[in-house]
């Protein structure tokens, strides 16, 4: 007869690390404020039914020794999504899709699990009931007769289901509210989600079966859950986005069969999420328009995806005394500092106006290469002026007024060239070994902010 024992345990919610007491800073990996209280059940079997440690333990081969195997991927019906993932999922890995609330995870998983014609698939639900999946799928315009629904929260029933199914692919929807009958705390715990991770993943590697974990995020954006989730798994992705635009985007943050340098962009629809193959036609606005003043065109890197993007500003006297500085998608505190920079090195008196800087399309660009187009659309409102169609600029701004190189810059030109701009402003040498008498965009290189702006404004 099994006997049981509760026993309360503070866990890391960082690091997944125990201890007897409660404590500020976590002994483990030094986080304070982590260590979170919860009930455990201790049990002992005098049966021995479970297999040691010892019993699995492997043996050690020199690295020339080992035979090194191509890696079976699965293509996934989305491009972006095979993208992102370095080719396809990889048969055997575990794959953690996070985000906000509403963004649109499940959607992602389920118009593409939908579209697989070739593998059974079995999709767990802990959140919603069988009837909304299939009103969802309605919704996307997709049926599929190899995916199974189930909902279910308890570990021991889901891994029932997969000896019944017996699945090529496993869906988790999501993996806080799956929990085991052997551990005595509430689902979306440490220690829950630490084992059920531990136990899928397990399973995953001992059968070759790829695993798709959904997960919540908390207040600050990082993946709910002990940070030992983010270590257990093969690759993480971050589906972002403001849900009041119809953008989204997928990034790695972890993988470990590919590059986390790639993402992918996806339009939210009415049947669903949209893949956008070419994102700068629509993240600038049409051209034929009436040129305006505020608007100029940069090319910034998403990535390693060069992308066009339109920053919007808006100059104008400051009604109530105390100047406005309002920003979306843009860094505040780096807006005031090119705001000082023009004030100072370029002679712009900016001190007694509000400033409003948009990054068009609802993104958020981190890039210092949209330093130069911000403040041509500044200094475009401040003069009333508007940048001739068909000129974009891409370059950073130093505290001393100087165009300072950034990365992959002929892959910009190209971008830009592709899109039918007519001239590129970029900083002095950033071109170096390039032939640009073989391009159909004329390149301007400047090495001060005054240059670029006597090129734009004459």
């Amino acid at each position: 007869m099994a006997k049981s024992k509760d026993k309360t345990v503070w866990f890391c919610s960082e690091c997944g690390a125990d201890s007897p007491k409660w404590e500020g800073r976590c002994p483990s990996c030094g986080a304070w404020n982590t260590m979170v209280e919860e009930r455990v059940s201790l049990r002992k079997s005098d049966g021995g039914a479970r297999m040691s440690r010892s019993a699995l333990m492997s043996v050690p081969q020199k690295v020339s020794e080992i035979k090194a195997l191509d890696e079976t991927r699965i293509h996934m019906p989305s491009a972006e999504l095979n993208r992102v993932l370095g080719g396809g999922l990889v048969s055997g890995s575990v794959v953690l899709v996070g985000g906000e609330p509403g963004i649109g995870k499940s959607t992602l998983v389920l118009q593409n699990i939908l579209s697989i014609k070739s593998r059974r698939i079995l999709y767990v639900s802990g959140e919603e009931s069988a009837m909304q999946i299939k009103l969802r799928a309605d919704r996307i315009g997709r049926m599929s007769d190899n995916c199974y629904i189930v909902t279910e929260t308890s570990l021991e029933n889901i891994f029932r289901h997969i000896e019944n199914i017996g699945p090529q692919l496993v869906i988790i929807d999501s993996i806080q509210t799956i929990a085991s009958d052997e551990i005595e705390s509430s689902a979306g715990s440490v220690s829950q989600v630490r084992e059920c991770a531990a136990r899928l993943l397990r399973y995953a590697k001992e059968e070759n079966v790829p695993v798709m974990l959904i997960g919540h995020i908390n207040k600050e954006g990082s993946l709910a859950g002990p940070k030992v989730l983010e270590h257990i798994v093969d690759a993480v992705l971050q589906f972002e986005g403001d849900r009041q635009y119809m953008y989204r985007i997928l990034r790695a943050t972890k993988n470990r069969f590919g590059n986390t340098s790639e993402l992918g962009i996806y339009e939210m629809c009415q049947r669903g999420l949209r893949e956008v193959t070419n994102p700068s036609e629509l993240l600038m606005s049409r051209r034929d328009r009436e040129a305006l003043s505020g608007c100029a065109i940069g090319v910034t890197l998403e990535g390693i995806r060069p992308l066009l993007i339109e920053a919007q500003a808006l100059v104008s006297s400051a009604a109530y005394g105390t100047p406005q500085r309002s920003v979306t998608g843009f860094d505040s505190k780096r807006m005031n500092m090119l705001l000082a920079v023009l004030e100072k090195r370029v002679g712009f008196k900016l001190g007694q106006k509000d400033v409003f800087l948009n990054i068009a399309g609802g993104l958020k660009v981190a890039d210092p290469a949209l330093d130069l187009a911000v403040i041509a659309a500044i200094l475009s409102s401040n003069v009333d002026m508007a940048v001739a169609h068909g000129i974009c600029l891409s370059g950073e701004v130093g505290l001393s007024g100087e165009i300072r190189p950034v990365t992959r810059m002929e892959q910009r030109v190209r971008e830009a060239e592709k899109l039918g701009m007519e001239t590129i402003i970029i900083p002095q040498g950033s071109l170096k070994g390039v032939d640009t008498s073989k391009l159909d965009i004329e390149v301007v290189e400047v090495t001060k902010v005054e240059e670029a702006f006597r090129r734009l404004f004459g």
